[in-house]
């Protein structure tokens, strides 16, 4: 593994490359190369290791028994999952995380992330408050989603998320990380009648879309 690519994730802001080399040592690292809509790990299987997206995406999704899938969110390059389950024992992963087109995966093992290494790496603290950092920014995107999802219609859930992209992005026009069904997933609705809203939202005036590319008019 280059160090130099990790240097882009935010779980390793701070350190430099040449450090990363040394600490890489001490995380038992491996990585894995997954095709489109592979399951990484799935829910109910035992956590074991902290991922890093070296390349691509993957998205977190929770499934119902019948195979009803919503999306948790999306985390690209250089993101992190698993993060949670290296603060607290718990039996089983909460969600699957899936490919959401080809990526490499680098994995670490959470415990000697979240421990002291024997070799008294001075490298490791940044790490951990790294970790924390990026398990707060997680809360507060979940925070962000509940407000969405508690809307009471389809198109509600559509004008309250693209309203919150508008704002990140600093202007009208933004991108987002989803394709349609993608979208329908993560804001819990029906694909059908959100692709219905969307194009009354566009006949109205209030909204102009190619693909994942948004304006707010």
């Amino acid at each position: 593994m280059e160090p130099r690519i990790l240097a882009a994730s935010p779980l390793f802001a701070g350190v430099d490359p040449e450090d990363i080399g040394k600490m890489l040592s001490c995380l038992s690292i491996h990585q894995r190369t997954y095709e489109r809509e592979a399951y990484i790990c799935t829910a109910e299987e035992p956590p074991r290791e902290l991922g890093v997206v070296i390349r691509g995406s993957v998205n977190l999704i929770k499934e119902d028994y019948w195979g009803n899938r919503a999306i948790i969110t999306k985390i690209g390059a250089g993101g992190i999952f698993g993060e949670a389950c290296s603060c607290i024992d718990v039996p089983s992963m909460p969600v699957s995380v899936v490919a959401a087109e080809r990526s490499e995966i680098l994995f670490l093992n959470y415990r000697k992330v979240t421990t002291t290494c024997p070799n008294a790496c001075p490298f490791h603290a940044a790490l951990i408050q790294n970790m924390l950092s990026l398990i707060a920014r997680k809360n507060l995107m979940l925070t962000n989603k509940i407000s969405h999802l508690v809307k009471r219609t389809t198109r509600e859930k559509l004008l309250s998320y693209f309203s919150e992209q508008a704002s990140q992005s600093g202007g009208s026009s933004f991108t987002i990380p989803y394709n349609r069904q993608e979208l329908a997933d993560y804001l819990s609705v029906d694909r059908s009648a959100m692709s219905t809203e969307l194009g009354k939202l566009r006949k109205e005036g209030l909204l102009e879309f190619h693909k994942n590319q948004f304006t707010l008019l």
